[in-house]
């Protein structure tokens, strides 16, 4: 799949995440749960996606050649990214993978306590 059509389907597989919103810091389109980011679209030279791979980011940087440590120091955190020019063709399955890790690296551990009343009863 060519980079702009995997870019519509990852985009909308990242808002369909639990809580996932969209924001555009440095200009680029980053989906976050909380505050949290867990991906990053946007690339200076093409196409580029960054996820937090705490599983399987070492093997990514080493088995593709279009994935790298990201940079700024997040690549020692475990953030991988992954750059594509337009003529590529994007693993968009693979892709997709990589934003369910990151989100679940990234997400609450537990959903947030209910706000409902729990009615005892009288002893």
């Amino acid at each position: 799949m060519k980079p702009s059509a995997a870019w519509k389907a990852l985009h909308k597989h990242a808002a369909a995440k639990t809580g996932a919103w969209e924001d555009h810091p440095w200009g680029h389109s980053v989906f976050k749960i909380g505050k949290k980011m867990f991906v990053i679209f946007g690339d200076d030279d093409g196409y580029g996606v960054t996820c937090k791979l705490p599983d399987s980011g070492e093997a990514a940087v080493t088995m593709f050649g279009w994935a790298a440590p990201t940079g700024y120091g997040l690549g020692k955190s475990g953030w991988v990214t992954a750059r594509f020019a337009a003529k590529d063709d994007v693993p968009l399955p693979l892709l997709k993978e990589w934003i369910d890790e990151s989100y679940a690296a990234v997400a609450p551990k537990r959903a947030p306590a209910s706000k409902k009343k729990v009615i005892r009863a009288a002893r």
